[in-house]
């Protein structure tokens, strides 16, 4: 599995953490910047790693100070449920219940190794399907609104 990688310079800093983390991990990581802590626009990078995440079993984190901004302009791209997580359990949840395919973090929000271990548990946990894949279908349909 592929993970692309994206943040703004509010999270250069956790962006570089999950970025070895993952690669430790024997992820294969698209790491699409920021590479340093130079002000930038999160929604260019949001909207970035979601068109390269949408269509496509790849899976994409994003990261920016608090996660919020840049999860909204992920989830403007067709095909994206992006989840900000600020704990395992929600974690956990946008994967079993809503088959999200990115996950969100602020890096002025939560620390690195909570960070990591939400990261671990996103990536670790499967759609449960049955009842929620009527309702993640329900919410993909909006997109044809």
């Amino acid at each position: 599995m592929k993970i692309v990688l994206a943040c703004d310079h509010g999270g250069f800093e956790l962006k570089e953490a999950v970025r070895e983390h993952l690669t430790k991990k024997g992820y294969e990581v698209n790491d699409i910047g920021v590479y340093d802590t130079n002000s930038v626009d999160y929604p260019d990078y949001g909207k970035k790693a979601a068109e390269l995440v949408a269509g496509s079993d790849d899976k994409g984190i994003v990261i920016c100070g608090t996660g919020i901004g840049i999860s909204i302009a992920a989830n403007k791209v067709h095909g994206i449920r992006c989840a900000l997580c600020t704990n395992e359990y929600m974690a956990r949840m946008s994967r079993m219940h809503n088959d999200a395919n990115m996950l969100a973090l602020g890096n002025r929000v939560i620390g690195q190794g909570v960070a990591l271990d939400i990261v671990d548990v996103w990536l670790s946990t499967e759609f449960e399907g049955g009842r929620h894949l009527n309702r993640v279908k329900k919410i993909m349909e909006i997109e044809n609104i």
